[in-house]
């Protein structure tokens, strides 16, 4: 009979696997926000050339039945709300892809998620689950599992992260 560390081993990869292209989900929107790569975002409305990458969805994006939407509306062009996201875009897809800093991840990645959740209010399909709920509970599953394909085993021997077991 196998061990288990053979038993579960393709369950880790495809975890791993997921990480990793969550990351780049994650990776690519800051990237296409923040130099205009013409896929979300054209090059004029670039970060980087003066843009806002969260004024468009702020001010076109949010449903307007949305019980929130007076508020998410009232962000709109804010130079703090511009950096926060787009920190926590390039700071969550990083720490996806080399699998460290996960908990952060996760926390900071549930916190962006549900506002785009709250944003998008009543959903279109159903109730209460849309991508962003399904993203943000892939988050908490990647930070709680192991860490294949990673960073993790010279990232837990530093001795920030030994003292402080959050930045695990």
């Amino acid at each position: 009979m196998a061990n288990k560390t053979t038993k579960y081993a393709s369950a880790w990869y495809a975890l791993a696997a997921t990480r990793i292209l969550l990351g780049f989900v994650f990776l690519w929107a800051f990237l296409d926000k923040a130099f205009g790569l013409g896929v979300a975002t054209k090059a004029s409305n670039a970060w980087l050339a003066g843009g806002s990458p969260t004024s468009g969805f702020l001010q076109m994006g949010v449903n307007p039945e949305s019980p929130f939407a007076e508020f998410f509306h009232s962000l709109a062009g804010s130079s703090v709300v511009d950096y926060l996201f787009m920190l926590g875009l390039l700071g969550i897809g990083v720490a996806l892809l080399l699998g460290v800093g996960l908990r952060i991840a996760a926390v900071t990645g549930t916190v962006l998620l549900l506002m785009m959740w709250a944003a998008s209010l009543p959903l279109e399909n159903n109730p209460l689950v849309d991508d962003h709920v399904v993203y943000a509970a892939v988050l908490w599953v990647i930070a709680a599992g192991r860490r294949e394909l990673s960073l993790a085993p010279w990232w837990t021997n530093q001795e920030t992260v030994k003292k402080n077991k959050w930045l695990w």
